[in-house]
Formats: structure tokens, C-alpha cells, sequence
């Protein structure tokens, strides 16, 4: 039997990406207050005078219509909603990092109301050129919490006790802080108890505690990506990479 054709009108959303599809039209892949993560067909949407162009531009915030009964929607209608300044700079490059983790953990038509929320938020904040790693990072232990991976940081995970910021723990990625590595043969990362309280504060005053949380969370998310490359990260090396050659080269003819 056919299934009905659902309609969705007027849902909050933003665009995470999108691709070609035929000749003139685009898949577009959405993260939606109320229905997670869709996709959607949107037809023409490559035409030199589609008003969709301009429309479908991520970290904007949109309402969208659309219709369908399977895993791939048909875009009905788009607008723009307004209200966000426009993400520019490394903020950029933060934004697409947001989205390539969203793509690439969230279920399909897996709602997350509150993760939305954290998102809109985490593009507010990244738009009028807040501290970074803050942003990043409670964004991240947002969205481990909301699949159901909360990272305890205060405790040890053996004993209750709680974390000293003096000792050195090995992070066990399912259980959390632990003194010794009880599981000979895997590996997991260690991290000072000073940073996993600051990456509980959300407070990278200090610098060592800003890096070493940087890299707990990159091998925390690895083993949930299933070592699943993020292509941003790349971008952001291969850019700090291009602009210590430029400054080295600036210091050689100068």
C-alpha cells in the first residue's frame, strides 16, 4: 500500500549542506527543530533564477515547507527567517565543523529540540565573535548528551571520588576519569584532572587546560565517529599550516 504524502509546513531550520542532484536541482540536508535531521529535494534550486539560490545558505535560519512519505523530502517552500548576524572568519570554519559532526551523528528524522537549540545558540555566539573553544566545547558535550554519550568529568568513574586536579587520569570513553588503564590492550586517552574540571567549567583561563581539552574531546569523538574522518579539521590544519609558511617567509624577506 502507498503510504500518504505528509506535509510539514512553516518548520524551523538550517541548512548543514547540500549537493547536486540531476541536472537542476540540489539534496539539501537540514537540521529542523522538530524533526531532527531531513533531507529534502529542492527542485531547480540550480537555476540561474531560482530564488532558492540565494535562500539555502547555511548557519541562516529558515522556515521550511515540505512534503513526502520516504527518507527524501520535496522542499515546498523556503524563507528566511532573519535574526542571526552572518558567520564570518574562523567562525566560519567553526560553523562547518557544527554541521559536519551534526551530518555525520545525527539519526535521520531523529528529533533533538534542545540540541537545536544549542546550535542556534553555538552560531550566535560564534557570529558575534565569542571566545571559540568555549563555544565548541559545550557544543560537543551537548551533543554527546543528547545521543546518550554524557561524558562525566567531576567523578572518578571506579570509586565516586572526585576528580583531583592534580592527578592523571585515563579516560575510559563509556565509563569516564579513571586512576589506571583497567583494559590491557586498548588504548585510551590520558588527561590531567585540572582540564577535565575546566572542560566541566567551561573555563580555559589556562592554556594547557584549553589544548589538552581540545584533543580529549577530538579522541572522544573519534571513537563515537567510528574513526570517521572530519574533513574541517583538515581545512583548519592545512590553513595554520599555510599561514606559518606565509609567516615564515615574511620573516626570511623582511
Amino acid at each position: 500500500m502507498k503510504q500518504p504524502r505528509e506535509r510539514k509546513d512553516d518548520q524551523p531550520a538550517f541548512v548543514l549542506h547540500a549537493y547536486p542532484y540531476r541536472e537542476t536541482s540540489l539534496i539539501v540536508e537540514v537540521f529542523t527543530a522538530a524533526y531532527g535531521r531531513v533531507a529534502l529535494v529542492a527542485r531547480g534550486a540550480k537555476r540561474p533564477r531560482s530564488e532558492l539560490r540565494g535562500i539555502l545558505q547555511a548557519f541562516q535560519p529558515l522556515t521550511l515547507s515540505w512534503a513526502g512519505s520516504g527518507e527524501l523530502k520535496t522542499l515546498m517552500r523556503a524563507e528566511w527567517r532573519g535574526g542571526l548576524p552572518l558567520v564570518s572568519g574562523s567562525a566560519l570554519l567553526c560553523g562547518f565543523y557544527l554541521n559536519e559532526l551534526l551530518l555525520k551523528l545525527l539519526a535521520r528524522e531523529d528529533p533533538h529540540a534542545h540540541l537545536y537549540q544549542a546550535y542556534e545558540d553555538a552560531l550566535t555566539q560564534l557570529a558575534a565573535g565569542a571566545e571559540q573553544a568555549p563555544v565548541l566545547r559545550r557544543f560537543e558535550l551537548q551533543l554527546l548528551a543528547e545521543l546518550g554519550y554524557a561524558l562525566p568529568l567531576r567523578h572518578e568513574a571506579d570509586t565516586g571520588a572526585p576528580v583531583d586536579p592534580a592527578a592523571r587520569y585515563y579516560y575510559a570513553f563509556e565509563r569516564g576519569p579513571r586512576l589506571s588503564a583497567a583494559e590491557p590492550g586498548r588504548r585510551y586517552p590520558q588527561v590531567r584532572g585540572a582540564t577535565l574540571l575546566a572542560l566541566a567549567d567551561l573555563d580555559f583561563g589556562e592554556a594547557a587546560a584549553a589544548t589538552e581539552a581540545k584533543r580529549l574531546m577530538r579522541e572522544v569523538l573519534d571513537h563515537y565517529l567510528e574513526q570517521r574522518a572530519v574533513f574541517s579539521r583538515r581545512v583548519v590544519r592545512d590553513l595554520r599550516s599555510l599561514d606559518e609558511e606565509s609567516s615564515e617567509g615574511h620573516s626570511i624577506h623582511d
